[in-house]
């Protein structure tokens, strides 16, 4: 296909490109940007150009561009000061010093500021350093992590980048990609990655892969013909796409977007457009913050206007305001919740699944949904022969993915019909089949490459076959004929084998093969039927046939047109991987929907959803083009029964993704490709595949799937739920003690009494348990079925109405217990160090006792195992080697303020600590929980 010569540069050139101008009613340039569907936006206001839509030399006219010559330089020069160069514009993000202080906005480190400050105005240097360290470190992991989210536009640009073989002024030249301007006239070959959008006007065997835009899992056959206005993106088989890779033929394509304006510029607009969502542990956390600090702070007024109505001073009061306050305010909260996350990191990196941003290891374990790409997610991602028909018998076929692993039938003769069948797929085959780091890969067409894997399955070794039986002609394939033909010679006979559609090979059959390899009269009806029930189970049906031509003939079009001998049919899937049925069924066990959006064809995507167990009997799928059709109040219903999306494209997939939050939803989702970015930004949780993913999904996403398997999600969602686990456990474990400090100090005031316990003193208890107690907890093991329940509703708060019962309970025995062996201690004459020393080892034992009960929310430490959690009893000793210190040694008795004490105080500060163990499993076993 041509067009009218056009000179750029030229006089003549210039007057078409201002006639062009002049007709379509504008001044100034012609060429402007893409609008947000894709289109080209036209000279025309109001008008928008669907490139696919119009005939290729009508777009080359429209761009100024002529096939024969390509763009002149200067042209080029003054398109590209126009339009820029070919690369994704990187949205300016928060410089480095903004990042780094909003880390210290957060409420639960606006808490350790306080802390921090209270404790240097005390005068106590040490203990406010450490807190101002713990801060620090809080902020540097947070800066780092955050850090991480920017590289994803960056890395759509290197998606970009390579270089292409351009036609300028007549010419072919190798330019780098990012120096293409819309006009320009770009050459494709197999293996070149498509630089920009581009219009192709000249397809021979062109064939794309284009999974990563459209998660279209096979190669999409190219041609230049003109299609409809309304073809979807998957469809448009007469545009190649930037970043989507040929891998055979040639063609050529005028470019009609670059850089921001592409297919693949346009979703990066998607992606900085998604609003970077806060979790739910996030927000939770933040109105817990919130509350802790309005109760801290009216305790701390309360107290000081208690102690000024019994007539104090001012100065003492707020001193003891003070004191409360480094009480109540839990120091160590902050570290345990970065500590316990990023523990869980570690855990989910063993079982394959990295995590980018801390707070995702719990965000999964919130989920209530999955959105689950197909291609490559639940399925392997490799074509895979399923069936085969030859001879008019149906034969099954096992493995999965390239490698060679699996059999043709039960102990089936290889021989006849179902030999030439296999025979005829390694012969008309340009795909290779090789083995690179233990992973079999295929070089070309997926679907070839499925037709070398079947034939050594059944021991036919391709490149023994194909030096044995050289290919001597060929028919290419073509996106008309849709058939491929090759000749070669075997035992003296020329055979022509064909592999193609069933509906342009069965008309030209005149006859077909037996299972014993005979000619017997074609079975039509017979084919077709198995060819139905092939589809009608979602599988790709490939019909091959062959011919016999004498040795002086050609191999032609022509001579191919009737006569052939039909031998068989192929069927052939993207296999659900094999994790993934019990993967999916462990979701819904859990209380998980699990959702199908993939880009793909309906039939292939329901075939699958229904072997994964996402769909049931009977369920139907939704396409792009009916969802497009539904408005968002319909579309949040439908996604309350639909759980599959086929041939959905980048927009779609972001808008079930708000459209499902909107609902109430908690979203994971999961993908690999370039498509599948923004979606990924906009879920509550973004799940990328580490091996096939590409880089702008992975750097999209929160989590990434070392091994690409669906399984480790499942992993992920258990170890999730852990961690939320052990991280409530450390608050209904702390939260006593910082409460139980603050009623100690406001009955010491209302009672008008000494206090129990000093500012440094309650320092000591807070940063010293906190470390090596309560921290103990992130350790914990999972506890069983946490898998067997349902997902926490987003709603609902961190502590629920019976643990708060359980932190009012533990913080009034606290109270009692250290309060009532202080006033005790002091009746029998004892020094004020001394009853201080018991008042400071009562709320350690007590919440060392106590720390064993919180080990389980739910049941005793005895069914939980003892010895489960050895962290646990290395804190445990170390905190009695420093209570030992503090109440023993000299130089800690000077610091502290504490003394000695004898064996009937440790006796008296241990029945309270096992009275309140006691306590505690009764209230477990009276009142339960969850």
């Amino acid at each position: 296909m041509t067009n009218k010569k056009l000179q750029p540069g030229s006089d003549s050139r210039q007057s078409v490109f201002d006639r062009v101008c002049q007709c379509m009613q504008v001044s100034g340039p012609c060429l402007r940007v893409l609008d947000g569907s894709g289109s080209k936006l036209s000279d025309r206001p109001g008008e928008t150009i669907s490139w696919h839509g119009l005939p290729a030399d009508e777009a080359a006219t429209r761009l100024a561009a002529s096939f024969a010559e390509g763009l002149a330089e200067t042209e080029v020069a003054s398109r590209r000061a126009a339009h820029g160069e070919n690369r994704i514009t990187a949205k300016p993000g928060r410089g480095p010093l903004l990042r780094f202080a909003l880390q210290f906005v957060q409420p639960l480190v606006l808490v350790l500021l306080l802390a921090g400050v209270v404790t240097a105005i005390l005068g106590e240097w040490v203990d406010s350093g450490v807190i101002f360290g713990v801060t620090l470190i809080n902020a540097v992991i947070g800066f780092v992590q955050e850090g991480h989210a920017e590289n994803a536009l960056a890395a759509l640009a290197r998606s970009l980048a390579s270089e292409v073989t351009v036609l300028r002024g007549g010419c072919k030249q190798r330019l780098a990609s990012t120096m293409l301007v819309p006009g320009d006239i770009v050459l494709l070959a197999a293996g070149d990655k498509v630089p920009a959008d581009l219009r192709l006007f000249r397809a021979k065997d062109l064939q794309a892969i284009e999974s990563a835009l459209t998660g279209e899992s096979a190669a999409v056959a190219k041609h230049e013909e003109t299609l409809p206005e309304d073809t979807l993106l998957a469809e448009r088989c007469n545009m190649a796409y930037a970043g989507t890779v040929m891998i055979s033929g040639q063609g050529a394509g005028v470019v009609v977007a670059t850089g921001d304006h592409t297919e693949t510029g346009r979703i990066s607009r998607l992606i900085a457009e998604a609003p970077d969502l806060t979790t739910p542990l996030t927000r939770k956390m933040t109105v817990f913050s919130n509350w802790l600090l309005i109760a801290i702070g009216l305790l701390a007024m309360l107290t000081f206007a208690v102690g000024m109505g019994r007539g104090e001073s001012a100065f003492s009061m707020f001193m003891a305001a003070v004191a409360l306050a480094v009480g109540a305010i839990p120091e160590g909260l902050p570290a345990a919740m970065t500590i316990t996350l990023a523990i869980g990191v570690s855990r989910m990196a063993k079982r394959r699944a990295i995590i980018r941003k801390l707070p995702a290891v719990e965000t999964l374990g919130s989920a209530t949904v999955i959105c689950s790409d197909k291609t490559g997610t639940l399925t392997e991602n490799q074509m895979t022969v399923r069936e085969i028909y030859a001879g008019g018998v149906r034969t099954t076929v096992s493995g999965s993915g390239y490698a060679p692993n699996g059999k043709i039938g039960e102990g089936q003769q290889i021989d006849g019909a179902l030999r030439e069948c296999l025979l005829a797929g390694v012969l008309c085959n340009d795909a290779e089949l090789c083995k690179n780091n233990r992973h079999w890969e295929v070089v070309g067409d997926p679907t070839e490459g499925a037709l070398l894997v079947v034939a050594r399955k059944a021991g036919l070794d391709e490149r023994t076959l194909q030096k044995l039986f050289p290919r001597i002609d060929e028919i290419p394939f073509d996106s008309a004929r849709q058939y491929m033909a090759t000749r070669h010679e075997i035992q003296g006979v020329h055979f022509a084998y064909f592999k193609g559609a069933l509906e342009r090979l069965l008309p030209r059959s005149v006859s077909m093969l037996d299972c014993e390899g005979l000619t017997i009269p074609l079975r039509n009806d017979e084919i077709e039927l198995a060819a139905s029930s092939m589809a009608a189970e979602g599988l790709r049906v490939l019909a091959v046939a062959r011919l016999v031509i004498g040795a002086a003939c050609s191999l032609d079009a022509a001579s191919a047109d009737t006569g052939l001998q039909f031998i068989g049919l192929l069927g052939m899937v993207d296999p659900p991987r094999p994790k993934a049925i019990t993967a999916v069924k462990a979701c819904h066990r859990a209380g998980i929907v699990v959702k199908m959006i993939t880009g793909d064809h309906a039939g292939t995507a329901l075939s699958i959803a229904r072997q994964v167990g996402i769909a049931k009997a009977g369920e139907r799928a939704l396409t792009g083009r009916e969802l497009a059709a539904l408005d968002d109040e319909a579309l949040r219903g439908v996604l309350r029964t639909v759980n599959v999306y086929a041939r959905v494209e980048p927009e779609q997939k972001l808008r079930l993704v708000r459209a499902l939050q909107a609902n109430g939803e908690i979203v994971a989702m999961t993908g690999d490709g370039v498509n599948d970015a923004p979606a990924l930004k906009q879920a509550n949780i973004g799940i990328a595949m580490g091996l096939a993913g590409t880089e702008v999904a992975k750097d999209a996403a929160d989590m990434v799937l070392t091994d690409d398997d669906f399984a480790a999600i499942e992993a992920a969602v258990e170890e999730g739920r852990g961690v939320y686990d052990n991280l409530v456990k450390f608050i209904t474990w702390t939260l006593p003690t910082n409460f139980g400090e603050g009623l100690v100090i406001m009955a010491a005031i209302v009672a008008g009494a000494t206090l129990p316990i000093t500012p440094l003193q309650i320092l000591w208890i807070n940063m010293t348990t906190a470390v090596f107690l309560g921290l103990m907890l992130a350790f914990e093991p999972i506890e069983h079925a946490v898998m067997h329940r349902p997902p926490r509703p987003p709603e609902t708060p961190i502590l629920d109405a019976a643990l708060v019962w359980r932190i009012v309970l533990v913080s009034v025995l606290l109270l009692a217990g250290s309060f009532g062996l202080f006033l005790r201690e002091l009746a029998q004459g004892h020094s004020l160090a001394e009853a201080r020393t018991v008042a400071v080892n009562v709320f350690v034992v007590v919440e060392t006792m106590y720390l064993f009960n919180c080990r389980s929310l739910t049941r005793s430490a005895r069914r939980v195992g003892l010895f489960s959690n050895r962290a646990l009893w290395y804190g445990v000793l170390i905190m009695v080697l420093l209570q030992i210190s503090l109440t023993y040694l000299p130089l800690m008795n000077r610091l502290f303020a504490t003394a000695a004490i004898g064996w009937l105080e440790w006796l008296e500060i241990l029945s309270v600590g096992l009275l309140a163990y006691l306590v505690v499993g009764i209230d477990k076993q009276v009142r339960g929980h969850r």
